[in-house]
Order: structure tokens, then sequence, then C-alpha cells
């Protein structure tokens, strides 16, 4: 399939909404949060219409899927970080909150990555995923102490 074959999908109220959620969360998020962000620009808005819009809009390349291990799948906006102008294979990397299941994307890669592969072996590409408690989980933890 080239790019002539891809059609984009009409703007709807929808889309709007769902893809402003995204923008405006500067994280990933799951379908049922998507939902309930978008609810405030359109009310009528259902779990299944969120994921058609963003099976459209992944399609699209509009936004970002993002899959970690032993996760269902959450989607964010595509980077617009300053690492990240004018790269088509921009990556970044993610913190999941293991509190409050919350995932934030990193902004840095640790580099040398290659030296762990087995010898002769070539890294194509890498997913890392820190754990732990973001800021608000980490500070409510130490309040509570």
């Amino acid at each position: 399939m080239n790019d002539a074959d891809i059609r984009p999908t009409r703007q709807t109220r929808q889309k709007d909404a769902v893809l402003r959620s995204l923008a405006q969360s500067g994280r990933s998020l799951a379908p049922a949060e998507i939902l309930a962000l978008a609810r405030a620009e359109v009310p009528t808005l259902n779990l299944s219409t969120v994921y058609r819009q963003l099976r459209a809009l992944h399609e699209e390349a509009q936004v970002v899927r993002v899959d970690l291990p032993g996760q269902p799948a959450r989607f964010e906006a595509p980077c617009g970080h300053a690492h990240a102008r004018g790269r088509a294979a921009h990556h970044h990397h993610h913190f999941h909150c293991i509190v409050c299941d919350r995932v934030f994307p990193i902004h840095a890669c640790p580099g040398g990555i290659e030296k762990l592969a087995p010898a002769g072996f070539r890294i194509e590409q890498h997913e890392l995923t820190l754990r732990g408690r973001c800021a608000d989980c980490a500070e409510s933890a130490g309040s509570a102490a």
C-alpha cells in the first residue's frame, strides 16, 4: 500500500475530541481515559466510538500506539518534544506508575544499548519502560508516612 491508497477519514467532533484529549494530557492514555476526557466535549461519546476513532487515527499516523509488556494498549499524540522534530523514525521511552497505572513519556535514551546484545547480534530497535511511583504517587506515599 502506498500513500495514495490511504484516504484520510473525515474529521468529526468525536475525532477532534479524541485528538485534543491526547494532546492535552501530555502522556499515554488508555481508551477509557480518553473517553473520560473526551466526554467533556462530546457527552454522548462511547467506548466503541473511541476505539473506532483510535484505529482510524493510528492508520493515519495521527496517534501512536504504546504497547507495554503485560498491559493493554495505550495511545499518545505524536511526540512534539524538541528532540523529535524532523525525525520520521523518532522513539522515546516510558515511565509506568505502579500505583496509579498512568504512563508518562521519557524524552531521553540511555544509549550504549548495543553493548548489551550478544556478540554478533545487531539491534534494530529497543523499548525501555521504567516502573515505579510517579511524582503525585510518591508525594502521597511520603505524606502518608
